[in-house]
């Protein structure tokens, strides 16, 4: 999934001749913090709704305005980790899609980013959870999946964490299917450290969809 898929249709850029009201409005409108200022096609940086509030006249052109913007972007190639990397590094509500040549393409929100990223690792789709613990010297993702996948059971999304002394790899795999008794059991008799699971529908499903809405309710706040 590239940033170029996740452009949205719906969010528009500001130009030097908005004045920083107008910002605040579709900001308001659209429920983010950061709106792109472009001429042409020329990305000129995001502005915040904290400068906008620094502002002495915000009624005047955003162009009449002395402005230090920062300039963070994405090319429209790059994959949806690089576009969450950057989100969550500078705590962006927006990020904006720039061409090859630096030509501004559009911007992906962060409610939209998030959306995405859920479909990609399945958040959606029913099914068990398990999370183990391996030694990161030992980390064989085709034997965890033929483990998995001897049982009669698919890998939907798995990701991986080190612990802090980056001894230890923290996994957590999605499985396709709710019972995941084999699962654990292959993963016992082959001396995995299991250090969780979620099995059933009502406790795994509906906890995970109740936090995602959860969250998408606190971005849209």
């Amino acid at each position: 999934m590239l940033a170029k898929d996740l452009i949205s249709d719906i969010v528009p850029a500001l130009r030097t001749s908005d004045s920083g009201l107008d910002a605040l409005n579709w900001m308001e409108v659209f429920r983010v913090s950061h709106l792109p200022i472009v001429n042409n096609k020329e990305f000129l940086g995001l502005i915040t709704d904290t400068d906008i509030y620094d502002l002495n006249k915000p009624e005047e052109p955003l162009g009449n305005h002395q402005l230090s913007l920062t300039s963070p972007y994405v090319f429209y190639n790059q994959h949806i980790y690089s576009v969450i990397e950057l989100a969550s590094r500078l705590r962006l509500t927006v990020i904006p899609v720039l061409a090859e040549n630096k030509d501004y393409l559009g911007l992906i929100t962060q409610t939209d980013l998030l959306k995405n990223y859920a479909d990609l690792i399945a958040v959606h789709t029913p099914g068990g959870i398990v999370e183990i613990e391996v030694p990161a010297y030992d980390y064989s993702f085709s034997e965890i999946a033929r483990l998995i996948e001897d049982t009669d059971t698919k890998v939907l999304s798995l990701y991986v964490k080190k612990d802090e002394a980056g001894d230890l790899l923290n996994i957590t795999i999605k499985l396709n299917r709710e019972d995941i008794t084999p699962v654990l059991r292959a993963f016992d008799r082959y001396d995995y450290t299991v250090t969780a699971s979620y099995s059933e529908h009502s406790t795994v499903d509906e906890i995970v969809k109740k936090n995602y809405d959860a969250l998408i309710r606190y971005l849209n706040v």
